[in-house]
Parts: C-alpha cells; structure tokens; sequence
C-alpha cells in the first residue's frame, strides 16, 4: 500500500509519481531521478532514506528473530513488525530473486504497478497466496531458525518472525 506509506512519511503529495512505478523501480530511485521530477529537496532526501530502510529490512527480520530467540522482551520486536507491515512489501516468488534481467522479462510479461486497480489488487492476494503455500515453514517451539529462506523473501522471513 504505497499510498498509505507515503501518507505516515507525510510525503502523500508524490503518490502519482509512484503510481505507475514497479517495485523495482521505485526501489531503485536516487536523489537524481526524483530532482528530476521535481521533487523537493528535503522530500527527495527523505524519500531516498525511507526506501534505504527498506533495503534494510530482511537484515532487521533476521536480527528481530535472534532477539527473540534469545528471549527478549517482546515489545520492541512488536512495533518494528507493525512499522514493517506499513510499508510496501512485494509477494516473493523465487523469480524475484533472479537476475536483473530476467525480472525484465517477467516485469514485461506480467506489469505490476505499485498502485493498481481493484483487480491488480486481487492479482497480488492470489499471487501472495500461491508464495505462501511454497513455504513449508517449520514449528517454532525452540527452535534456533529451521531452514534459511531465499535472500529476499520478505513475507516469509516475516512469517518466521512472527511464529516465533
């Protein structure tokens, strides 16, 4: 939910320049791209911070489970998973760990806006679904971790995350 996203940045005003964007893309941007639309520089910079955080998050995912593990309070792994699930988080599938290229290929076979209509929206439910069902994701009663999950599997770390 891009939109929601960039409402709680107070950043709202530049969701049409993200409406036709890919996940990719808008994971790519650099200060440069957005100057260039004219975006203003403190939006800009913070813009560019935001989506640097969210390169960021399989890494917290992984530190939050090992804080958990280690059995911590609970509370501040709690909120870092409520900010997470605002932000924009594609469903994996084992091609968004491919390379550049062939995420070309597939982005040109399947477009995928970051905001869509009603029936994009039920495209990425179905799409989320199907990921979640290639998971066998193990018990979590004392377990160190189970089986490590593809870099980039956001949603499934997340799954993990919150088993435990």
């Amino acid at each position: 939910d891009v939109p929601a996203w960039l409402k709680s940045l107070r950043l709202h005003k530049y969701a049409a320049l993200f409406s036709q964007m890919t996940y990719e893309e808008m994971m790519a941007l650099t200060e440069c791209q957005l100057e260039a639309q004219n975006v203003t520089k403190g939006a800009r910079h913070k813009i560019v911070i935001s989506i640097q955080k969210l390169k960021e998050r399989q890494n917290l995912l992984k530190s939050l489970e090992r804080d958990i593990l280690e059995g911590g309070n609970l509370r501040v792994p709690l909120q870092e998973l409520h900010q997470m699930i605002l932000t924009p988080i594609k469903a994996y599938s084992s091609q968004n760990s491919s390379t550049e290229e062939h995420s070309r290929d597939a982005d040109s076979h399947h477009p995928s806006a970051l905001m869509g209509s009603d029936s994009q929206g039920s495209d990425c439910k179905d799409s989320a679904a199907g990921g979640m069902q290639q998971h066998h994701l193990p018990g979590c009663e004392g377990e160190s971790g189970g089986a490590p999950l593809p870099e980039g599997d956001l949603p499934g770390q997340f799954t993990r995350v919150m088993g435990k």
